[in-house]
């Protein structure tokens, strides 16, 4: 610690983007300042801030002559020691923050979509730059997770990464479970309280969850996963009759993100990794399943250090800002001593298809109710290869409903379990089908 008195190096931050996050972090280093200087002799100045609308009304503690249209000028500022890019999407955040690396400026961003789409770009770059690009805030907001997959389990014979990754679909999910709120009425509390977007299909069918899986996939097995190896599905579908059920037999429906690693393959290849994101029925017992609201968690195993879990708030400006000033530290403090932690891009990672995976899966159907029916759609599960662990029959008049829980089974078998359920004559809907989690 540096010695109370002592002066403290000053480190000048252009800030690229004043939402959320952006407006976070400026009042969080405003409020930290004099305790980060007295901790590491580090003094950060907001040097300048580039936004959209120079004018709008903001509530900061700086200069309003620091705001700027010009985002590529605070890049080019030579007096300007680290650049924190909290605008988002593709471009112009891509050429910013190349442009930023290859003046030997460190960035920290907060920018998922970026990094599951370009990442490996933006790793040389800052390799050849000599500089750190820091992403803490990328993947599961406050909860620390990308440093621990870089560094502390950089050692680690990692197999899977599972988690928790959006808050509004977690709130969504725990608003229908605890409260039985519809769907709609979820989405729309969640759309009031600033948790989903006015536009929420990027939360809500999955996408925003499939960045940060292929993000932590690349972290936690050295290859490199885009956000198109990731297969997803959304949440809309989800019934208060899903629920009831999943209840009824010890389960909690969560979205989850999951990356595997499978070995196998020609000698010398790598192994290939398996990335999706799903709604699943995850048992009671399992702790993911206790994770409510807007909060995340992410659920790393290994074979030395067995189960890990991060749990905290995933989204919102500050917790968000947190990240991102953590990083902002580690940063500054690396170009102080003229060094930086390098993030190996790795190889392109082979894609298991998603037909191939295996899981547990709950099926829910409507049938006619009449003698033989049970045996008939029985036969169906057994001629593709499909074990059914349990099932339960509800009586409807002359309709039954009938929900199966299998044992593990491939994706694609199951696929054509459900194909050929649909062509039965006494088969009328299939309702549902969720994969189910035990462990």
């Amino acid at each position: 610690m540096v010695e109370p008195g002592s002066p403290s190096q000053v480190v000048r931050v252009g800030v690229l983007g004043c939402g959320h996050v952006g407006s976070a972090l400026v009042n969080l280093i405003d409020e930290r300042n004099n305790a980060i200087a007295a901790a590491t002799g580090l003094r950060f100045e907001i040097a300048a801030i580039a936004v959209r609308n120079p004018s709008r009304q903001r509530d900061l503690p700086v200069d309003s002559s620091l705001m700027t249209t010009d985002a590529a000028a605070v890049v080019a500022d030579d007096s300007v020691d680290v650049i924190v890019e909290v605008i988002g999407g593709i471009e112009p955040a891509r050429s910013l923050i190349v442009d930023a690396l290859k003046s030997g400026k460190p960035v920290v961003t907060a920018n998922k979509e970026l990094l599951a789409n370009v990442g490996a770009e933006l790793y040389r770059a800052a390799d050849a730059g000599g500089v750190d690009l820091l992403f803490e805030a990328a993947a599961a907001g406050a909860i620390p997770i990308v440093r621990p997959l870089r560094e502390s389990l950089l050692g680690e014979d990692v197999h899977r990464v599972m988690g928790i990754v959006n808050g509004t679909t977690n709130y969504i999910l725990t608003r229908m479970a605890e409260d039985g709120a519809s769907y709609a009425d979820a989405l729309a509390e969640a759309q009031q309280r600033g948790y989903a977007e006015r536009d929420p299909t990027a939360d809500v069918e999955g996408y925003d969850a499939g960045a940060k899986a292929a993000i932590m996939a690349s972290l936690a097995f050295g290859v490199q996963v885009v956000a198109g190896d990731v297969y997803h599905e959304g949440i809309a579908a989800i019934t208060q009759d899903d629920i009831a059920f999943a209840r009824r037999f010890g389960y909690t429906i969560k979205l989850l993100a999951i990356a595997e690693r499978f070995s196998g393959g020609e000698s010398g290849e790598h192994p290939e990794i398996g990335v999706c994101v799903y709604p699943a029925m995850v048992a009671d017992h399992h702790p993911l399943a206790s994770v409510r609201g807007s909060f995340n968690a992410v659920f790393v195993e290994g074979a030395a250090a067995g189960e890990l879990m991060f749990y905290g708030r995933g989204a919102g400006g500050p917790p968000t800002a947190s990240a991102v000033l953590g990083d902002l530290i580690d940063a500054a403090s690396n170009l102080r001593r003229s060094t930086y932690s390098p993030v190996p891009a790795g190889p392109r990672a082979r894609i298991r298809s998603v037909d191939e995976l295996e899981s547990a899966y709950y099926i829910n159907i409507e049938t006619s109710d009449a003698p033989g029916v049970l045996a008939t759609v029985a036969g169906v599960f057994g001629r593709n290869q499909v074990s059914i662990r349990s099932m339960e029959q509800e009586g409807l008049g002359d309709e039954a409903r009938i929900a199966f829980i299998t044992h593990g089974a491939r994706e694609r078998d199951v696929q054509t379990t459900v194909d050929e359920l649909r062509r039965l004559d006494v088969v009328s809907d299939i309702r549902s089908l969720l994969r189910v989690i035990e462990e």
